[in-house]
């Protein structure tokens, strides 16, 4: 019995680190700024979330209500889907 929970353990440790390597999240804010030199937006909030490439910023401007679903990857909010709102 002590060796099966030795084991379980040796697995949690390995296996929680993986699980809040990335974490997702959603806000819902107003845009501040669009900078598509950076590929960078920044909502009212103050923070600034970073974009791919091939992003597409049509019916993106300063002052829309949007929803952001982001992933923080080492510090840094990386921007996985926006749905704006009416």
């Amino acid at each position: 019995m002590p060796i099966l929970i030795a084991m379980l353990m040796v697995v949690f440790c390995f296996v929680a680190p993986m699980s809040m390597a990335a974490q997702s999240a959603d806000v819902e804010s107003s845009i501040k700024s669009i900078n598509t030199q950076k590929l960078t937006i920044t909502l009212e909030d103050g923070k600034t979330y970073s974009l791919p490439a091939e992003f597409n910023f049509e019916g993106l401007a300063a002052g829309v209500k949007v929803i952001v679903y982001y992933t923080v990857v080492d510090g840094v909010r990386v921007l996985d889907d926006i749905q704006v709102l009416n």
